[in-house]
């Protein structure tokens, strides 16, 4: 039982510490893709309301403050100026009367200040004041119209001044908001199973030595000297098995990492102790093991489908995926595309985003190329990406074709489920790929609302 203290306290400071470094790292990375989201939501905001502002300043530009035909023009152009499922403009004016609200009728002309949300937030007062002061965001809960539930929801107001209006748009977030939960539990349920991973495997070494020193004092009682030093070296055997057994389960994710960097920074406690001056090589190595746990975890967050592939579109994800390329590796990236008039469906665009993540993938690891070159666009037969480098082609080596031949598997697989073609030219002087989807992955656009309600 003494034997298997030091496997025990072992086995428990791996796994405090395992468990505290999966959960600190994991949670700064959501944070921060959290922050990046409710940016990128923020951002669209404003663009809606640009557009608005585009549909109705000619008639408020020219419009004195009591002009109540051209105050009708703008109320009908607003209410007509719907999008999506629950995207649409709303106006109050600064009693809190509400003008606009074509998602929920029951709103126009009555007053609405002093209305709180469910948190008591105040909703319409803190929107005119916003408003008066020029304008900005606003955060509170809304009931969301696609579901009759309520949801936060981010609004951007401005003010027209000149008629005491309230003019605004809102998105809700929580699809964002559901994102990070469903991370968060990933996190915590990747730690339960490593905690319990652990201590099966500790409780099984601890059953394994026990019984056996159990089992060999009882028959060799008679050999005790002998017998205890061959239990000894069995424990020690035993101990050094359950802890390869123990690394090579870690091995399979960053834990492997994280350990190493622990062992590091003790051995530098170690040797700062004792005075020893190889201590800060050993704080180096730690360092460096820890930025490469950072680099893994992050390397895992961005192969995650991103969520601006679900936001703003194909177009903006690859805008993204090539400027952190460019900035990571310093390889030029010339990136163009084209606004399609038909809209991607959701299986094409993940299939089109991986084509490219696994095509800059090989670029940066193989290619030995300067520059790159990709370009998005739709023709008659559907959508076609093509992404050319000037590296010195595929490899000849056949070590480096064992290493590049599943990532081009993986493409070409990804095509083909598409009922798309991926064709791969490669020479001397760099190699293009291309990837294209047919129309039977193109949505047709959205009806004219304001075409249908007029």
């Amino acid at each position: 039982m003494l034997a298997t203290v030091p496997l025990l306290v072992a086995v428990t400071a791996i796994a405090f510490l395992v468990a505290y470094q999966a959960r600190q790292l994991p949670e700064r990375e959501i944070a921060m893709l959290q922050t990046q989201l409710l940016n990128a939501k923020k951002e669209e905001l404003k663009n809606y309301i640009s557009l608005a502002r585009t549909a109705f300043m000619s008639e408020y530009g020219n419009a004195l403050p009591d002009d109540e035909a051209a105050k009708t023009k703008v109320i009908q152009t607003l209410a007509a100026m719907i999008y999506g499922q629950d995207g649409y403009f709303f106006v109050y004016d600064y009693n809190g009367n509400n003008l606009v609200s074509p998602r929920q009728t029951e709103f126009i002309n009555r007053n609405w200040a002093g209305l709180e949300d469910a948190r008591g937030t105040p909703v319409v007062d803190e929107l005119i004041k916003i408003a008066r002061s020029g304008g900005g965001y606003h955060t509170y809960l809304w009931t969301k119209p696609s579901t009759g539930e309520e949801a936060q929801i981010i609004s951007y107001v401005i003010g027209l001044q000149d008629w005491r209006w309230v003019v605004g748009t809102g998105v809700f977030v929580d699809d964002v908001l559901g994102s990070i939960a469903a991370a968060r539990a990933q996190t915590e349920a990747r730690i339960s199973r490593t905690f319990m991973s652990i201590g099966a495997i500790t409780l099984a070494a601890l059953m394994v030595v026990f019984m056996s020193g159990l089992v060999i004092n009882i028959r060799e009682r008679r050999l005790a000297d002998t017998k205890l030093k061959e239990l000894t070296q069995r424990i020690f055997d035993t101990q050094e098995e359950e802890r390869g057994r123990v690394a090579r389960e870690l091995h399979d994710s960053i834990s492997q990492i994280l350990i190493g960097a622990r062992y590091a920074l003790d051995l530098a406690r170690r040797r700062l102790s004792t005075g020893d001056a190889r201590a800060e090589d050993s704080v180096a190595k730690g360092i460096t093991s820890l930025n490469g746990a950072i680099q893994e975890v992050r390397r895992i967050s961005r192969d995650l489908r991103p969520g601006v592939l679900d936001d703003l579109g194909l177009g903006p994800a690859l805008q993204g995926l090539t400027e952190e390329f460019e900035r990571r590796t310093g390889i030029e990236v010339d990136f163009q595309t084209v606004v399609f008039r038909n809209r991607l469906d959701k299986d094409s665009k993940i299939a089109l985003f991986r084509v490219a993540q696994e095509a800059l993938t090989n670029i940066e690891r193989h290619a030995g190329a300067t520059k790159v070159v990709m370009d998005l666009r739709g023709n008659r037969r559907g959508a076609i990406m093509r992404i050319e480098d000037n590296g010195h082609g595929l490899p000849t080596d056949r070590t480096i074709k064992a290493s590049t031949g599943l990532g081009l598997r993986n493409m070409q697989e990804r095509m083909e489920q598409m009922a798309g073609t991926l064709r791969i030219l490669s020479s001397k002087s760099g190699t293009v790929i291309e990837a294209q989807v047919p129309l039977s992955h193109m949505l047709q656009p959205e009806p004219d609302t304001r075409a249908r309600n007029g």
